[in-house]
């Protein structure tokens, strides 16, 4: 990964664009300090570590770079376009205008969907301001209340949405890598010196467990993404006047990890949901909110194993349709050898994915769950701010950035035959 950084670092637009790439995220890491008017943030710091934490909003403050706890202009973070991002590819699925953009008009269909994703986005951006504003009205944070200062407080928050928007959007036209990605790596990123401040004061058995726990984890996510299950693909010979085209012999890719990271959000949203509710009702105690509704809790680890299941079988349904595929090879000549074209290889297709399914499931179960089941058997390493998703998420982004540099050095360097 050094290397191919160094190597990226000696052409000059690799080097711009890694450089638009830092300034950017600099520029969004200030905007992470500069706090909202009108709201006490050392008390809103405070009410957040003693009943917040533990629920979505926890989640939340994780991707935000610790910018949801302390209430500043950009503390909704790069969230409502993920949400916003979500519910059109959900859509594009349900409705048939939705699905003809995708797939009928090409480009402008798609710079459509872009622009109703912008919209969804600032929509989302509103909402979430003012629930956010209702939370610290409730909890006694604001230090002036009235409706034009609660007014420029959702505002506030809507707009630094929407900046977190743009500066995604730019850095995937101008820098390296996705730009969503970027700003949750960064933000993931940003949250390792305080963890390592913290473990200066727990045991050494509880930081040297830890240690290994997240090496092996890392170890086992990047042999799972690149993991993948190739399914083999004859094409038949077809004679075309003189030349005959056809014979080759390829494979159909589908990877372990199908769904990414995606299943896991979804799934701690949801079972998140019940003790989100209970902080903005002031409600942190008593025999549901310990045993259910806590992220600490061995009744919640089993909910959210079977939401993960039922989520990444969710998104292997809207990713993969195999009788789609088999319509597409028997169109171009394509089949699985031992397979007859048609419904045999869409069946076919269909028990791969679902035997994939599985296992792709249990290791999104086991990644998530690991620090959830630590902190359980080992009380000490809830305070350490080591996440699963988190873990996902840095080591994705790693991969498909160092990816993406040595693709743009490829083009940079290759030779055609012309030379």
């Amino acid at each position: 990964m050094l290397n191919t950084l160094k190597s990226a670092w000696r052409i000059p637009d690799l080097r711009k664009k890694l450089m638009f790439t830092v300034f950017m995220l600099l520029i969004y890491r200030v905007g992470n300090v500069i706090s909202v008017p009108f709201v006490d943030t050392y008390a809103m710091a405070q009410y957040f570590e003693s009943s917040l934490s533990n629920t979505i909003l926890g989640l939340y403050n994780a991707m935000s770079g610790s910018a949801f706890a302390q209430a500043s202009v950009l503390a909704l973070g790069i969230q409502p376009y993920i949400n916003a991002s979500i519910i059109i590819q959900l859509l594009t699925v349900a409705i048939p205008a939705l699905e003809r953009w995708a797939k009928e008009e090409g480009e402008e269909g798609k710079k459509k969907i872009d622009r109703l994703t912008r919209y969804t986005t600032v929509g989302l951006g509103v909402l979430l301001g003012f629930a956010y504003y209702t939370m610290i009205a409730n909890a006694g944070i604001l230090t002036e209340e009235g409706f034009l200062p609660g007014l420029v407080v959702v505002l506030a928050f809507a707009a630094g949405s929407s900046v977190v928007m743009w500066m995604g959007e730019q850095i995937t036209e101008f820098g390296i890598g996705n730009g969503i990605s970027m700003i949750l790596f960064a933000n993931i990123i940003s949250s390792l010196p305080s963890t390592i401040g913290t473990m200066v004061y727990l045991p050494w058995y509880v930081n040297l467990i830890a240690v290994v726990a997240v090496v092996l984890l890392v170890v086992f996510i990047v042999f799972i993404n690149d993991a993948e299950r190739r399914i083999p693909i004859q094409y038949a010979k077809r004679v075309v006047g003189r030349k005959v085209y056809g014979g080759q012999s390829t494979n159909l890719p589908i990877k372990v990890s199908m769904s990414g990271v995606m299943p896991v959000i979804f799934a701690q949203s949801i079972c998140s949901v019940p003790a989100t509710i209970c902080a903005f009702i002031g409600v942190t105690e008593g025999w549901w909110y310990e045993n259910v509704f806590s992220s600490t809790s061995w009744i919640y680890a089993l909910i959210y194993f079977l939401m993960i299941f039922f989520f990444s079988w969710f998104y292997s349904t809207i990713q993969y349709d195999p009788v789609e595929i088999s319509n597409n090879l028997k169109k171009n000549g394509g089949f699985i050898p031992g397979f007859r074209p048609g419904k045999p290889t869409a069946d076919f297709i269909k028990k791969v994915i679902n035997k994939i399914l599985v296992f792709g499931a249990i290791y999104l179960s086991v990644v998530a769950l690991l620090p959830i089941v630590g902190g359980i058997v080992l009380p000490e390493m809830q305070y350490l701010a080591i996440g699963g998703t988190s873990a996902i998420i840095v080591v994705g982004v790693a991969l498909e950035t160092v990816k993406a540099l040595e693709a743009q050095m490829l083009m940079r360097h290759y030779k055609g035959f012309l030379d």
